[in-house]
């Protein structure tokens, strides 16, 4: 079985000959340079080098030989745009905090400040105020809020949105053409879209760490707060947000068709350790009708099926992400209040597919044994996994302190334990 039809089947709810890997297909899979270095010392991989494709969390690019090594089964089709705007080319030298070599865009552009910390710019351009901090001795970068001081007769939601996203140009639809091509023709792999243009409020983005000079509500705290003393605001910022991207996914369609499986419409966080981030009636009113809209046109256009991230608790939001129309949960934080794998998948496994949810990564993966590992991950994989609707990925992204056994034993009980009809 290919891995483009193993994905296909556990994306349609069958089961495949095993459960379909993840590691690197999107920004919220991957898995940080330090620990992919190490990672690829442990498997005796010298080749090739540690590009960080997203330098804000410092996301490595997963190499052949390492995906091939793990049975990696998803590509991600992706725009070589960071979210701090500039465009990954020309690869040059960095050093991490930790002694890691790493190879950066020749427009990761930074500055050391007087108490050690490092500091990046919008499009990597020292005109503007930085809008990323790596604290010294760190391992990411922090964004930089740059709120202005609020005039209220001034806050123009268009203005927000113009200087926060764009249509996509024909440079991004013939690179996007032609990568989804390229693998589709040239690999087995199911091939993963992101998008992420449904990503309503996504935080990462409000910051502006890829404008200049940012206007509008940009404070995390302030623009949460104006979901209610501004709400007006917030749902113009929504609609033309909508606009421009319900364009920007019929562009991507015309680009990629149905060379990929899988396009990533959400980013944001809806849910908290304990319970929801925001009430649940918010989200609907706020929220859902944008994500039902762009899910519509997805399942009246396409094949595809729609992946939506949102970290934490998010018990309370399912029967209304059901409802506006998502096929895929991840990260499947299973450390958070309500979110037992056990429940999900006898509850909700004939609705989602379970896009993660491997290990607990806030306790086991990086602070229990190797076999304690294992022991958890078999337990999960053989909860995901029955019936099919399970594709095997860490909770988010690995990250970098998480010692390099239990990253392989993550791996080798996937392997153990991931086969169907054994």
């Amino acid at each position: 079985m290919t891995s483009r039809q193993r994905v296909q089947l556990a994306l349609d709810h069958e089961e495949p000959d095993r459960v379909p890997v993840d590691l690197g297909s999107s920004l919220v899979t991957g898995i940080q340079a330090s620990a992919y270095a190490r990672l690829k010392r442990a498997l005796g991989i010298g080749e090739g080098e540690v590009r960080v494709y997203e330098p804000f969390q410092m996301l490595a690019e997963v190499e052949e030989p390492v995906r091939r090594a793990l049975g990696v089964d998803v590509y991600g089709i992706m725009l070589p745009v960071t979210i701090f705007g500039y465009r990954n080319e020309n690869w040059k030298a960095f050093r991490l905090f930790d002694g890691t070599e790493v190879r950066v865009s020749q427009h990761f552009v930074w500055d050391e400040l007087p108490n050690g910390d490092l500091v990046q710019y919008p499009q990597g351009d020292r005109g503007a105020p930085a809008s990323g901090r790596m604290p010294k001795d760190g391992f990411y970068f922090d964004a930089i809020v740059r709120q202005e001081p609020i005039d209220e007769t001034r806050l123009d939601a268009r203005e927000w949105v113009e200087q926060t996203y764009g249509l996509f140009g024909d440079e991004d639809l013939r690179f996007l053409e032609e990568q989804s091509r390229w693998y589709f023709e040239n690999s087995e792999y199911a091939l993963f879209g992101n998008f992420g243009g449904g990503s309503f409020g996504d935080i990462a983005i409000v910051v502006g760490p890829h404008i200049p000079h940012p206007k509008g509500i940009r404070d995390p705290e302030e623009f949460y707060v104006s979901h209610l003393t501004r709400k007006e605001y917030i749902r113009e910022i929504f609609e033309l947000t909508l606009e421009i991207q319900m364009k920007n996914i019929e562009m991507y369609w015309q680009a990629v068709g149905e060379r990929i499986q899988v396009i990533e419409i959400n980013g944001n966080d809806f849910g908290a350790q304990n319970g929801p981030f925001i009430s649940p009636q918010m989200y609907r009113e706020l929220y859902k009708p944008y994500h039902k809209r762009m899910n519509d046109w997805v399942h009246a256009n396409t094949g595809w099926k729609t992946f939506f991230h949102s970290c934490g608790s998010n018990v309370a939001f399912l029967d209304d992400f059901r409802e506006a129309g998502v096929d895929i949960l991840n990260p499947v934080q299973i450390s958070a209040t309500g979110m037992d794998p056990g429940y999900l998948k006898k509850n909700y496994g004939d609705d989602f597919v379970f896009w993660g949810g491997a290990v607990d990564a806030q306790h086991t993966l990086p602070f229990a044994s190797a076999d304690q590992v294992r022991r958890e991950v078999r337990e999960n994989v053989r909860t995901f996994m029955t019936g099919g609707g399970f594709v095997f990925n860490n909770v988010h992204n690995i990250q970098a302190g998480v010692p390099v056994d239990n990253i392989l034993a993550m791996f080798q009980a996937l392997q153990e334990t991931g086969h169907y009809g054994r």
